[in-house]
C-alpha cells in the first residue's frame, strides 16, 4: 500500500512538471516518562504519521506534506508543493543541481535486543520511582528530583523519481536522573549519566537498564550535597580536562554545527547562527592541533545519529571533517554539495517528521580516540581543572566565541584529584582552543547521544551523536575572568 501510494504521487508529480520529486511517508511513536518528587509528571505515547513531498520545477525547490495519506490528499499536496516551486522560481538566483546519487533498493533497521515498545509501562515507571526515591533521599537540601525515560521509533519509506525505494527503521532509547539541592540563596544540580535528560542510544531496552539509574543515584545525590560546601572554581589561565559528557556538547556546538554547509552558505541562520569556516578554509585552515582528528560517522553502533539512509537516501558513512587539526570537509546535501563541486554528499539530510523538509543535520561527529588512557592524562597535568556534566552554554554567531558552565569539576594538582569545586566555567575561542589539544584518551572512548538538537525555521528538533572521551586544552581561561 505505502509504495502505491508513493508511486501514485511520484507520477502526479511528473504529470505536474517537476524534474525531480521525492516522497517520505513516516510514522513515529514516541513514549515519554518523566517522575518528579515522587510523582509520575509526564507519561505520554505520541504518535504521528504522514507524509511529506519534495518536487523541484523550473530549477527550484518546493514542499508541501499532510497527515491525510490518500489520493485526493496526495494530488492536493503535490499541487501545493509545484506550485511554491513554481513561485520560488521566480526569485531564483540559480537553478538547484544535485550531486549524483546511484539509485537504490533497500532495507534498514537499528538492532536491538529487547524491544522498548514490548516492554511493560508498569516496568518502566518503578525503575524511575526507585532510582528517583534514592536520589531524593540522599538529603533534605535536594529540593527536586526527577527521573527520565524516552523510547522512540521511525519507520519510514523513501521513494524518489530517480527509482530509490528504501524502507527504514529506527529505534532508541534511553533515560537519566536529575536533582537540584537548594540552600540559601545557593542552587546546585548534579545530573547522570549526563544532563538534559540522560543519554541515549540507537538500542533496545538493554541500554536503559545498562544506566543502572537507581545504583548510581546515591553517589550523584551525595555529590550534589557535597558541592555546597565546595570550593568555587578558581580564576584564571590554567589547563583543562573535560570528561566525554562535557565534551560530547563542546564538539556539538563548536564542531557540529559550524561544518554544517548551510549554515556556510547562509540558507541556515537560526539558533547562533551561520559559521566561520567559509569556503575558502576547506583544506588550507588549521582548525586545531594534530591530535584533533573529527569526523561525521552515520554508521557507528549506538550512535544516536546513525542510520542506513538520509532522507535524500544517500547511503550512510564516514566523512572527516578535521584530520590531525586540518580543516578538510563539510556536512553537506546534495544540493549544497553540488554548489562546491563535491562529488557526493556527505549524507546528513534528515526531517524530524513526514510534515517538516529535510535539511543538513549532524549525524554522529566524533573526536577519534587518542593513546592516553583518561587517568593518564590527569597524572601528566600539574596545574588544572578537570570539568564534567554540562550545566550551560553560549556561543556566537559564527560558532568562534564560546563559553560553557558544568555542573562539577575537581581541581588537579601534581597529577591528582584534589578539592572538588562548585560552579566551574571556561571559555575560549575556537581554533584556538582546539589548537591547545595536547592529549586525547582512548581508553574511555564512547558514544554520548542527544535527543534535543535544534534547527531550522520553523524549528525542528533531532536526534544525533558524539563519540569522544577525555581531552586536555592548554592554558584555557576558566571562572570569572
Amino acid at each position: 500500500m505505502s509504495q502505491d501510494f508513493a508511486s501514485f504521487i511520484l507520477d502526479e508529480a511528473s504529470r505536474r512538471g517537476a524534474s525531480y520529486t521525492d516522497v517520505r511517508i513516516v510514522s513515529i511513536e514516541n513514549e515519554v516518562l518523566n517522575i518528579r518528587n515522587g510523582s509520575p509528571e509526564q507519561v505520554e505515547l505520541q504518535g504521528l504519521r504522514g507524509f511529506g513531498v519534495r518536487v523541484i520545477v523550473n530549477g527550484s525547490w518546493g514542499f508541501a506534506a499532510s497527515v491525510d495519506l490518500n489520493r485526493d490528499e496526495a494530488v492536493n499536496v503535490v499541487k501545493r508543493a509545484v506550485d511554491i516551486a513554481r513561485a520560488s522560481s521566480r526569485l531564483k538566483k540559480r537553478d538547484v543541481i544535485l550531486a549524483w546519487e546511484d539509485a537504490r533498493r533497500a532495507e534498514y533497521s537499528t538492532p536491538y535486543k529487547k524491544d522498548p515498545f514490548e516492554v511493560p509501562i508498569e516496568e518502566k515507571l518503578e525503575v524511575l520511582m526507585d532510582a528517583e526515591r534514592s536520589l531524593a533521599a540522599c538529603s533534605p537540601l535536594i529540593k527536586t528530583s526527577n527521573s527520565y525515560y524516552r523510547g522512540y521509533r521511525e519507520r519510514k519509506l523513501f521513494m524518489s523519481s530517480e527509482g530509490s525505494e528504501i524502507s527504514q527503521t529506527i529505534t532508541w532509547c534511553g533515560g537519566g536522573i536529575m536533582a537540584v539541592a537548594v540552600r540559601g540563596g545557593e542552587v546546585q544540580v548534579r545530573s547522570y549519566p549526563s544532563s538534559f535528560r540522560g543519554d541515549y542510544s540507537t538500542s533496545g531496552y538493554e541500554y536503559f537498564e545498562s544506566l543502572h539509574l537507581a545504583d548510581h543515584a546515591e553517589e550523584v545525590g551525595m555529590e550534589l550535597v557535597k558541592l555546597m560546601d565546595a570550593e568555587r572554581c578558581p580564576s584564571g589561565e590554567m589547563d583543562l580536562l573535560l570528561t566525554g559528557d562535557q565534551l560530547a556538547l563542546q564538539i556539538h556546538e563548536s564542531c557540529g554545527h559550524p561544518t554544517e554547509l548551510d549554515r556556510v552558505m547562509g540558507t541556515e541562520a537560526d539558533m547562533a547562527g551561520t559559521s566561520f569556516l567559509t569556503p575558502d578554509k576547506l583544506g588550507r585552515f588549521m582548525y586545531g592541533s594534530k591530535n584533533v582528528n573529527l569526523v561525521a560517522d552515520a554508521t557507528v553502533p549506538g550512535g544516536l545519529g546513525t542510520f542506513g539512509y538520509d532522507d535524500e537516501g544517500v547511503k550512510a558513512k564516514r566523512v572527516h571533517l578535521v584530520r590531525e587539526g586540518l580543516f578538510v570537509g563539510y556536512q553537506t546535501s546534495r544540493e549544497t554539495a553540488a554548489a562546491l563541486d563535491l562529488k557526493e554528499s556527505s549524507g546528513g539530510m534528515r526531517a524530524d517528521s513526514p510534515l517538516s523538509l529535510p535539511i543538513i543535520r549532524m549525524t554522529n561527529i566524533n573526536l577519534l580516540p587518542g593513546d592516553w588512557k583518561a587517568e593518564e592524562i590527569i597524572e601528566d597535568t600539574r596545574d588544572g581543572i578537570l570539568m564534567m556534566t554540562n550545566r550551560s552554554w553560549s556561543i556566537d554567531d559564527k560558532r568562534i566565541n564560546f563559553q560553557f558552565g558544568t555542573e562539577v569539576g575537581w581541581r588537579i594538582k601534581d597529577g591528582s584529584r584534589e578539592a572538588l569545586v562548585k560552579n566551574p566555567t571556561y571559555m575560549g575561542v575556537t581554533p584556538r582552543f582546539w589548537g591547545s589539544c595536547d592529549a586525547v584518551s582512548g581508553d574511555d572512548w564512547r558514544m554520548w547521544g542527544t535527543p534535543s538538537c535544534g534547527k531550522g525555521i520553523p524549528g525542528q528538533v533531532m536526534y544525533v551523536g558524539h563519540g569522544c572521551g577525555t581531552a586536555r586544552f592548554r592554558r584555557t581561561r576558566v571562572g570569572l575572568i
